[in-house]
Parts: C-alpha cells; sequence; structure tokens
C-alpha cells in the first residue's frame, strides 16, 4: 500500500496553463468543432497530462475485439453469423481493413478474440 500511495502522491496536477491553447488546435482542426465528443476530451486530457498542446506520441496501438455475442441470432446483423469467424481469421492473416489502417498510421494491432464459435457461453 505504501508504494501505491507513493506513486499516488508523485503525479504532479494538470497543466492547466495550456487548456486555451490545447482547445484552440482542437477547434482548428479540419472538423465541426466538438464534433469528436469524448475523443476531443481524451485528447485534451492526454494533451493536459503532457503539458503541451502537441504531445509525442509513443507507440500507437489498435485494440480489435470480436467474439460471438449473439447479435446475428437475434436478427438485426447486417451479415451471418459465419462472417465474423471468417473476417477475424482475415484480420489476423493480416487482410483485413483494420490491417490496412493499422500500417498505414504505423500502428501495432492487438486483437481479442472471445470464446470458441459455435459454442455456448459458460
Amino acid at each position: 500500500m505504501k508504494k501505491s500511495l507513493q506513486t499516488i502522491q508523485a503525479i504532479p496536477p494538470l497543466n492547466r496553463e495550456i487548456e486555451v491553447q490545447v482547445q484552440a488546435h482542437l477547434d482548428d482542426l479540419t472538423k465541426p468543432q466538438g464534433s469528436l465528443g469524448r475523443l476531443e476530451e481524451l485528447a485534451m486530457r492526454y494533451c493536459l497530462i503532457h503539458g503541451t498542446h502537441l504531445p509525442m506520441l509513443g507507440i500507437k496501438r489498435i485494440y480489435c475485439f470480436a467474439g460471438d455475442h449473439g447479435v446475428a441470432a437475434e436478427g438485426v446483423s447486417a451479415y451471418p453469423k459465419a462472417v465474423t469467424p471468417q473476417m477475424v481469421s482475415n484480420m489476423l492473416a493480416g487482410g483485413a481493413a483494420i490491417n490496412v489502417l493499422t500500417r498505414h498510421v504505423n500502428a501495432e494491432l492487438v486483437a481479442e478474440i472471445g470464446r470458441d464459435w459455435g459454442q455456448p457461453p459458460k
């Protein structure tokens, strides 16, 4: 407990002095102001934590999650259930649209695959 308390106490407060500059930068991007909603809030917080309106990003990661959640069985999916494992296989082989996007932005793709296809939940 002592180590966690020391770690928490070592975290400096947010640098609110640059908040106006960060917001001006977000508002100047080619998009309607505030159109990215929560993402803009997270960008603001990230900038304030790093103390700059243009923070250097580390390793970029895109997380992709897939699983048999039963939506296709409800008749609301545009595709049959068999398409999901095919898409996952294609993604894991590097041939899906998400792979193109990750390569384009030089990001790492982290895939989390849910339970076995066709098996009832435990």
